[in-house]
């Protein structure tokens, strides 16, 4: 089974999603236009609209990241620089073809358009384009992201306060956009919700760790489970233990993905309904288990890139069905202006594999009745028909606006469902933790707690579960510690991680780092983690208060794969400035409202001074910045750029800055690809010619004294992060194309050594109760 490659991408891999021509492979499918046909998907006289679209390859859609506050500044750079630049430009006597802006995506912040990459790379405009493509994707500025895969996330109409579950995430370009509605204002550091990112694969959790990160925020949190068993989670609330509920959910199932035969060939030779009857149960345990971990009033999003109603209409029926009036399907009819839909159906048919049709479950005769399950029909009940409101549900043809073909169906939920009126609820008083607050990730029971179809836990039984584990925490926490030590060792489901330690309130490594950054008294330090349970502490991490509260009240139900924004990394030269810990880039804007010392406000042509050279003497930056640098003490500082309204040809948008103020120099502490999105957007040419193949690019000094060092203690983690994505990426054809320079926002430490082991579909999603099932299973 396997899930396409519709998500986030770095690096020039993602560019081979622009390719124009494929592989020769004839498109055609006779049980697929039969089946098809007969189900009447597509209104009448559009049948060879419909095929014909299927037969052409997909545009390739980019998205600009739209809570950065870079993003004007991104637009604008794209349809006055680099589109401009297209408009009469011909490649092999052939006109270039303009992008055209998403319709329907809200302040043109998603675009599409038809060249190849080979195009792009035939001329020296489009070089530079392909270049800025490349760049500010790494930066995390840009995203290429099939356009019906943002749909979802848009539908669920996401508050910075809600708690959301992504509970089928990887490889993340949804879980992408989920991040940035909790940061639609840059101005809050700590928005109160939060996003849940899981994924049942292992390996496939790191790749979606390494897009999420791209967004720095300290409100994301990837775990690693079967989403249709997926635990309860708890959370202290004044003291008391109770469930945790989710405002939105996203499930954004695996599904035999005949929606993108435009991109996956292979498609088209593979399809069989057999698919798609092997998904269904499992497609419906998944998002009965969303619903049952749904507030009440809250919203979840079934999605599909399927066009099949067996995974759609007839998982959403039911659904519906068995909630008892407990779920309604909204109407969306009115959201996303400019997106063409067609209805949901409510009738249609069961095909087996060898093209036999089946109207009612009564017509199955019993030796197929463990391939066709009765959930897979439509209601015949005219009345609880009319009642379920199918046609509110969206699907997405290709033909309409050359897209892909997609499912949408979004729920509300009115009240608990049927078999959990009587939701848990804990009395027990938490105890009290002294020493290191430590979680250790550990793998997921055996999912029992309130698996789908079936009741959770009594309340009796779930006190009683409950009291267990804080005795045990109560007892672990004497020692101060959580569990034994955290090993590497590759286990059922993936690697055991490493512990996410909370700083305590009374640790002497904070009182420096208050002192020489002047700390504001509101900032909440115990927010502080590292991933180090014994020895030197190098890294300082931080997470919103609320995922802190997740992490402290779960160590025993759930597997972390990742969570945190670096703040803070360990420099042993600044020991004798009067602080050990310099200021990360990754996570300057979250943390720089709460510092009142070692700022220094600079002009842009500091900026430019700054991002151009690699470690300049004071004396080139302007007297102003010479004269607030002279009585500051050397080590880690900050610099602001304000933009001035009066001159509305600079940079107009805030820029803040890690840097470090020597004796006689001052220099920036920012990723290459960081520096590169700043300088254009300041104006500032840096394209550089097309190296030859092969050629590896030299580091310049101020790369290798930025880089951490490597001490006795091994490998900087960034590096190994780097090392272990480049080969999971490798393995499905792409490059990771890293700076040297900082650049990780959520450590993963020593996957390097087993990613050998990275299976051969990376995208694969599979479920333990259906690793026996053979088919071309798509996740979007």
């Amino acid at each position: 089974m396997g899930r396409g490659g519709a998500g986030v991408l770095t690096g020039p891999r993602w560019l081979q999603g622009w390719s124009g021509g494929y592989p020769e492979i004839v498109k055609e499918n006779e049980l697929f236009e039969r089946y098809y046909r007969e189900q009447r998907i597509v209104p009448d006289g559009e049948w060879d609209a419909f095929m014909a679209a299927l037969r052409e390859p997909l545009p390739a859609t980019l998205r600009i990241t739209g809570y950065k506050s870079h993003a004007r500044e991104i637009l604008h750079c794209l349809k006055e620089k680099y589109f401009r630049e297209l408009q009469h430009l011909e490649v092999d006597g052939q006109k270039v073809e303009m992008p055209q802006a998403l319709s329907w995506y809200p302040e043109e912040l998603a675009w599409h358009t038809n060249l190849s990459r080979k195009i792009l790379r035939k001329s020296p405009q489009l070089e530079r384009f392909h270049q800025f493509l490349v760049s500010e994707t790494e930066c995390g500025n840009i995203s290429r992201q099939e356009a019906v895969s943002m749909i979802p996330p848009l539908l669920l109409n996401v508050n910075p306060d809600h708690k959301i579950l992504d509970m089928c995430a990887a490889p993340g370009s949804k879980t992408a956009q989920l991040i940035e509605m909790l940061h639609a204002d840059m101005n809050v550091p700590f928005p109160k919700g939060f996003v849940i990112a899981n994924d049942v694969d292992n390996k496939r959790c790191y790749l979606l760790v390494h897009q999420a990160k791209r967004l720095n925020s300290p409100c994301i949190m990837v775990v690693n489970h079967d989403a249709s068993s997926i635990p309860n989670l708890q959370i202290d609330v004044d003291g008391r233990k109770e469930i945790l509920f989710y405002d939105r959910i996203l499930c954004d199932v695996p599904c035999s993905g005949d929606g993108t035969m435009r991109k996956n060939i292979d498609v088209w030779k593979k399809w069989t309904t057999q698919n798609s009857l092997q998904l269904h149960g499992l497609q419906l345990r998944i998002a009965t288990r969303g619903v049952e971990q749904l507030a009440e009033g809250g919203r979840m999003v079934y999605s599909t890139c399927s066009l099949n109603p067996i995974e759609n209409e007839a998982v959403i029926a039911s659904l519906l069905e068995k909630s008892q009036g407990a779920l309604e399907l909204a109407d969306v009819s009115s959201e996303l202006p400019g997106l063409k839909r067609m209805p949901g159906i409510t009738k249609w048919k069961v095909m087996l594999k060898d093209g036999q049709w089946f109207e009612e479950w009564k017509d199955v005769p019993s030796n197929r009745q463990t391939q066709i399950r009765p959930t897979m029909f439509p209601i015949k009940e005219e009345e609880k028909l009319k009642a379920m409101n199918l046609e509110r549900c969206i699907r997405i043809l290709p033909h309409h606006q050359n897209t892909g073909g997609f499912f949408v169906a979004v729920l509300i939920k009115k009240s608990p469902m049927p078999w959990n009126k009587r939701q848990p609820k804990v009395h027990q008083k938490l105890p009290e933790k002294t020493g290191d607050t430590e979680v250790t990730a550990t793998n997921a029971g055996d999912g029992s707690e309130g698996t789908t179809e079936k009741p959770t836990l009594s309340e009796d039984e779930e006190s009683k579960k409950v009291q267990e584990l804080q005795n045990s925490d109560t007892e672990q926490s004497k020692k101060g510690v959580c569990g034994p030590p955290p090993s590497k060792k590759m286990k059922l489901f993936g690697f055991k991680e490493d512990p996410f330690v909370f700083l305590p309130e009374d640790d002497p490594l904070f009182l420096p780092i208050q002192k020489f950054y002047a700390l504001d008294p509101s900032f909440p330090k115990m927010n502080l983690l590292t991933r180090t349970q014994e020895g030197k502490k190098r890294q300082l991490y931080m997470v919103s208060k609320e995922l802190r509260n997740v992490l402290l009240n779960n160590s025993e139900k759930m597997k972390v794969i990742n969570t945190g924004i670096k703040v803070w990394s360990r420099n042993s030269d600044g020991e004798q400035f009067g602080c050990a810990f310099r200021l990360a880039q990754e996570g300057i804007y979250t943390l720089y409202p709460f510092i009142h010392a070692r700022i220094i406000n600079v002009c842009i042509e500091d900026v430019k001074i700054l991002l151009t050279q690699e470690n300049p003497f004071l004396s080139k930056f302007s007297s102003e910045t010479q004269r607030k640098v002279k009585d500051m003490a050397m080590g880690s500082i900050v610099l602001k750029y304000e933009p001035d309204p009066e001159k509305p040809d600079d940079l107009q948008c805030p820029v803040v800055l890690c840097g470090w103020q020597g004796k006689t120099s001052l220099r920036a502490f920012v990723p290459k690809n960081e520096r590169l999105h700043y300088l254009r957007m300041m104006g500032v040419e840096v394209f550089k010619a097309k190296r030859k193949e092969g050629e590896s690019e030299s580091k310049t000094e101020e790369e290798v004294q930025c880089r951490p060092a490597l001490t006795e203690e091994g490998m900087d983690v960034e590096d190994k992060e780097r090392d272990a994505v480049t080969k999971m990426e490798a393995e499905v054809g792409g490059k990771s194309h890293h700076s040297p320079m900082e650049s990780s926002a959520m450590e993963i430490e020593n996957k390097s050594e087993d990613s050998d082991q990275f299976s051969k579909n990376t995208n694969s999603h599979i479920s333990q109760e259906s690793k026996d099932i053979n088919t071309n299973n798509v996740k979007d």
